[in-house]
């Protein structure tokens, strides 16, 4: 990373482990005003906090670093604006595991970076082209006690047996029943039903016999 003010923006990197992103970072911008937060989850306190922080007018650039292997929804969406609208000398840096962790709205507003050399996509137990209900009702069961990191782990591991391993091309119904699956894993949705809702979109039709 460059550390003149005209080359860091505002960014999403993507790591294999937050706190060492973290420490990279700092080492990246020596002598440079830098706030950091790192959080296991980060929740609307925190986003609060880092907020006000930014609204703290500095002569120099400011960076705010916010680490965490989740973020969840309400903190997403009170952190819209001031992404979109930073006060001056004020640049976000987020730092998570996965791209899936992040609302559409937070991954259209800053662009992402990718730095995970080790990082390999969940590998799924699951074949999507022809799947049946059978299939899908043991992939639900062996999988519907995983945590909330984790369980965006299956959903991204989900979408790359999809597009990468099968060459599927996704409908518009699919991409989004992915983005659905991301969000209320972010409000703690039951993880069984929103699998259910995500593999039915890769049932076949069914065909009626006139």
């Amino acid at each position: 990373m460059q550390r003149s003010d005209e080359s860091v923006r505002s960014h999403i990197l993507i790591v294999d482990e937050v706190e060492e992103g973290l420490t990279r970072l700092r080492e990246q911008l020596p002598g440079e005003r830098v706030v950091s937060y790192l959080r296991e989850d980060f929740l609307i306190e925190d986003a609060k906090a880092a907020i006000a922080e930014a609204y703290i007018s500095e002569e120099r650039t400011k960076y705010l670093i916010l680490g965490a292997k989740s973020f969840n929804t309400v903190s997403q969406n009170s952190l819209l604006k001031v992404l979109e609208e930073p006060p001056r000398n004020i640049v976000f840096i987020l730092i998570a595991p996965s791209r899936s962790i992040f609302l559409p709205t937070i991954r259209s507003r800053l662009p992402m970076v990718q730095d995970v050399s080790k990082h390999v996509a969940v590998e799924v137990d699951i074949t999507l082209r022809g799947l049946d209900l059978d299939s899908m009702f043991r992939f639900v069961k062996a999988n519907e006690r995983q945590k909330k990191h984790d369980a965006l782990e299956l959903i991204e591991g989900i979408f790359h047996q999809a597009v990468v391993n099968e060459q599927l091309v996704l409908s518009p119904k699919q991409t989004d029943a992915f983005e659905k699956a991301y969000r209320l894993i972010g409000l703690n949705g039951r993880l069984q039903s929103i699998l259910v809702k995500l593999l039915m979109t890769f049932l076949p039709e069914p065909r009626y016999v006139s």
